[in-house]
């Protein structure tokens, strides 16, 4: 069993180029293994530090938060890294009140362990004091753990395009979801 993860929201200062190495390898491992997270192949260096660079500079302007999960194989051991997640504003001026979050990516040894519904707690928290009305995300139609990940933290799905996503000659649906996060779990404001 794998011990828990640390977590922590993504600042301008945590980005490195080993973050962005160790952020690439996880995608990679995770695109290889057929995870649905949009790639067919896995990113590169560029594209990952691109998507690192630009959500932690959003940051700073509550236009976006990413979080980082970090875990120990062993205790006493440096940490590594086995998720990260992001959400970020829409860019068109009348879409701004609301933000989509593109990717939660967790090493396959933390799935089913929290790990992703942590890092979705944070998200949704950095979003609510950021002033996000609602968040919206996209799924692949097949991803049922993501599913029922998004319907415990309170996501609704609120559409879905029949055999949208292509990944070679297979096709999914893809599935759309929103969450409210004016309102605190529970229906309090």
């Amino acid at each position: 069993m794998s011990p828990a993860a640390t977590l922590q929201l993504l600042r301008p200062c945590d980005v490195t180029l080993a973050l962005t190495h160790a952020l690439t390898a996880l995608l990679a491992e995770l695109v290889t293994a057929g995870s649905p997270l949009g790639w067919v192949e896995p990113p590169g260096l560029s594209e990952v530090g691109d998507i690192v660079e630009s959500i932690a500079a959003a940051s700073e302007l509550n236009d976006a938060a990413g979080v980082l999960a970090t875990s120990a194989s062993v205790p006493g051991e440096t940490s590594r890294l086995v998720g990260f997640g992001f959400w970020q504003r829409y860019a068109r001026p009348t879409h701004q009140p609301q933000a989509d979050l593109p990717l939660l990516a967790i090493a396959q040894q933390h799935q089913g362990r929290g790990t992703g519904g942590a890092m979705l707690d944070q998200l949704v928290r950095a979003a609510r004091l950021s002033g996000v009305e609602q968040l919206t995300l996209d799924s692949r139609g097949d991803n049922r753990a993501a599913h029922a990940l998004w319907r415990s933290r309170g996501f609704t799905e609120y559409g879905r395009l029949p055999d949208f996503v292509a990944v070679g000659d297979a096709r999914y649906d893809k599935t759309f979801w929103v969450l409210d996060v004016r309102t605190e779990p529970g229906g309090s404001s």
